[in-house]
């Protein structure tokens, strides 16, 4: 049996040097879009945040060249940035890309992109009326475990998809004492929606008849926030079972499963670090190597999609639009969790924590 090639791999611009692009909001994960950006030739103008001393740490890291300000507004007057990625929180981010858009800028927001259903419409309506790109960078659709997996359904190598199936075991308590320790539904909502998003790219244009999800606290545990958290989404005609494990697990993995009509992809590895899949269809089973890692391959592909969108003059595939359905799965799987009930995807309209 032949190994299948898949086409998973992140690209890049078509003229990355003609992109100049401010980002708003230099924290933690501002590392990872500088240095999708740097890895992809890319230039970064100008950068903003409150915190003047972490727009220059960055800066000086990344673009020496680059103009900061403490007001985004300042970044959004510049005629010579068309893009802006935005990775500020969630809370303040809708107000920010609608300045973006109103200033006439393509946006890249960091994920997610909003709480609420209906402020996201209407964010993704304004970007539409004014013939703007509005991306979100919902960067594990470039981890290679999910990529290739996406992939290979995609190039008819799995057929009508049956099953999808995750399961995770690790240790998340490193967020003890940090803000993320507030947040009441940190695995299902902060940590799972990029499995979430994975599903519903998994078995595509099909709709999800409903999400039933559970979260609890570990026997024993001292953090407020549920640490274990499963979910099933059901597709009428195909089913997703997602696991995750998060309390002080020895050993981490995380293994997923692909059923379909035509062939089966498996893989198991340490969590986020899935670097082989093994494919089987009834003339055998043939190993999948993979090449990248989800940080900073994901963040790449986001970027690398999103520019081409913008070249390209079409909807890019992580639009602000796509990824509303992987909210509405996200949240109705919060819903779920609370009421203890079945919810149908698309009733539940915010998913603030």
């Amino acid at each position: 049996m032949r190994v299948p090639k898949l086409d998973y791999l992140p690209r890049g611009p078509r003229r990355p040097k003609s992109h100049r692009i401010g980002l708003i909001g230099c924290g933690g994960i501002a590392q990872y879009h500088l240095q999708a950006a740097r890895a992809l030739g890319v230039k970064v103008v100008a950068m903003a945040d409150v915190n003047l001393a972490a727009a220059e740490s960055r800066r000086d890291e990344f673009y020496p060249d680059a103009d900061v300000y403490t007001d985004y507004h300042d970044l959004l007057a510049r005629d010579d940035i068309a893009v802006v990625e935005i990775a500020t929180h969630t809370a303040i981010r809708g107000a920010q890309i609608k300045d973006a858009l109103q200033a006439g800028k393509h946006v890249l927001s960091q994920k997610p992109f909003t709480f609420d259903i209906r402020e996201g419409r209407k964010l993704a309506a304004c970007a539409k009326r004014r013939g703007l790109q509005l991306g979100i960078n919902q960067n594990g659709r470039w981890a290679p475990q999910f990529a290739a997996t996406i992939a290979a359904v995609r190039q008819g190598l799995i057929g009508d998809v049956y099953t999808m199936d995750f399961s995770l075991a690790w240790d998340h308590t490193w967020v003890r004492g940090s803000a993320f320790e507030k947040l009441h539904h940190l695995i299902l909502s902060d940590f799972a929606i990029h499995w979430f998003d994975a599903v519903r790219c998994v078995f595509g244009d099909r709709k999800p008849k409903s999400v039933f999800a559970n979260a609890v606290r570990a026997k024993g545990q001292k953090m407020k926030v549920p640490m274990l958290a499963n979910a099933i989404v059901n597709f009428g005609d195909g089913l997703s079972t997602l696991s995750f494990s998060a309390y002080e697990t020895h050993a981490p993995r995380e293994y997923l499963c692909c059923v379909g009509s035509k062939g089966t992809i498996r893989g198991t590895a340490n969590v986020a670090s899935i670097l082989e899949l093994e494919y089987s269809n009834a003339k055998g089973t043939v190993k999948l190597p993979l090449k990248g890692k989800w940080f900073p391959d994901g963040f790449r592909g986001t970027l690398g999609e999103f520019l081409r969108a913008v070249e390209e003059g079409r909807e890019s595939s992580i639009s602000a639009t796509n990824n509303l359905r992987s909210l509405e799965l996200c949240f109705a799987a919060l819903k779920s969790a609370d009421t203890g009930q079945p919810i149908k995807p698309g009733s539940v309209l915010t998913g603030r924590l």
